[in-house]
């Protein structure tokens, strides 16, 4: 059986409740006007009356002898009368039919002019209603199948349905959002347990290896020394690489501290940018402490300014700067730390991929640091942010909630 569209039925439905009632109404009326208009006229009773009026006339002028001039006056002035209502009463016997038949063309030509508006009228209430909920719902079929909103004109109906579109796309963005960040966490966990097993794996032979330079070390020949010496320089990057793999393979752990952004500021600058290059730390007064964990955040700091001091190898300035902000997400009072050099610079095809894993342009770099950066600032509740002019340097963002993670994080399995 055919299913008929929803603006078909409502303006089936919507025109049978204007039509249906009327085309009543005038029907009752006309039937109760054709019965009436006759009892009304009484030209039957007008007849009875005329005939038993001429009999006494006529008995009455038979004793016309009897009769005084005042009352055969009289007499003549009630026949006079009696003949003309007779009269009316005959008129309007001859009319009331014809009243009758005009009052059924104007009841049948008014329920027609009435359908035509009623019809006029439904058509426009199911466009009005129709149109905007066929919209929604060939919405929800792309909500459903995770594809944009299309930015389409909205049709015309009731301002509740412009409320309702913008619910909509609002929803269709945060479904969209919690998508992407679904298969972010898991393409992040899966990165992860791979730098897991390949730390374990790189670990796991390195110490028997380093024991064994050692001892060759000790008992090596001068022309075997610079051998060793190669040995011992590539065993110890493999060690760097595997802490690299070890760092991002875990999130931190132990119990969340109240922790100085400033003071960490300072110390991460004086301990990782070397003295040859000039750095500045700006610091704001009154900034609040923040929680989480110092030591991974103070890794994290220190994998940007490595980047940077590696940006301004050629030459350059640094600059460290602290202050209070708001977060993006729950406009919450947050920190600010932020990382800026006039080094070399990100190329733009490259600055959207900077926080991936295993993304890096140094020779000997694995491209881990700014991934651990990354998720150690996520798993703290924060946000990340990068902004580069190629050839003019790069600034680095981080903002940290001053309450902390939240809740759903405190194990810091967090989504990325």
């Amino acid at each position: 059986m055919k299913r008929y569209r929803f603006r078909s039925r409502l303006f089936t439905i919507l025109l049978l409740f204007a039509v249906c009632p009327s085309v009543l109404l005038t029907l009752l009326w006309a039937g109760t006007v054709s019965t009436a208009v006759p009892l009304l006229s009484g030209s039957a009773a007008w007849e009875r009356a005329a005939a038993t009026g001429e009999r006494a006339l006529a008995v009455a002028r038979s004793r016309a002898g009897t009769l005084s001039a005042a009352e055969r006056r009289d007499l003549d002035a009630h026949e006079q009368e009696l003949r003309r209502s007779l009269e009316l009463a005959q008129r309007y016997s001859f009319i009331a039919p014809r009243i009758v038949r005009a009052v059924l063309v104007v009841g049948v030509l008014g329920a027609v002019a009435l359908t035509v508006v009623a019809s006029r009228v439904a058509g426009h209430l199911s466009r009005q209603l129709s149109r905007p909920l066929d919209q929604l719902v060939r919405w929800t079929a792309l909500v459903q199948a995770g594809e944009p909103l299309p930015d389409e004109p909205e049709p015309r109906g009731a301002p509740e349905f412009g409320t309702l579109r913008e619910r909509m796309r609002t929803m269709a963005r945060e479904l969209a959002l919690g998508r992407a960040r679904a298969l972010e966490a898991e393409r992040a966990e899966a990165f992860r347990e791979t730098a897991r097993r390949v730390a374990h794996e790189l670990k796991n032979p390195l110490t028997p290896i380093r024991f064994a330079i050692e001892r060759l070390r000790r008992d090596a020949t001068p022309e075997q020394s610079d051998a060793v010496e190669v040995l011992a320089t590539e065993t110890a990057r493999i060690e760097a690489m595997a802490r690299d793999f070890g760092q991002f393979g875990r999130l931190p752990d132990g119990p969340a501290s109240d922790v100085d952004l400033g003071e960490l500021a300072r110390w991460a600058a004086k301990t990782t940018v070397p003295e040859s290059l000039p750095v500045d730390v700006e610091v704001a007064p009154d900034v609040p402490l923040v929680r989480g964990h110092y030591d991974a955040l103070a890794r994290a700091l220190s994998n940007v300014l490595l980047n940077a001091v590696d940006a301004c190898s050629t030459g350059g300035r640094i600059a460290v700067r602290v202050s209070r902000a708001r977060m993006p997400s729950s406009d919450g009072a947050g920190v600010s730390l932020e990382v800026a050099d006039t080094g070399c610079g990100i190329p733009q095809p490259l600055l959207s991929h900077i926080w991936d894993p295993y993304v890096t342009r140094k020779p000997t770099g694995t491209g881990l640091g700014l991934a651990i950066a990354r998720q150690t600032v996520v798993a703290h509740g924060g946000v990340v942010d990068a902004q580069s002019v190629e050839g003019r340097g790069t600034e680095i963002r981080f903002i940290l909630p001053v309450a902390g993670p939240p809740a759903a994080a405190e194990s810091w399995r967090v989504s990325v």
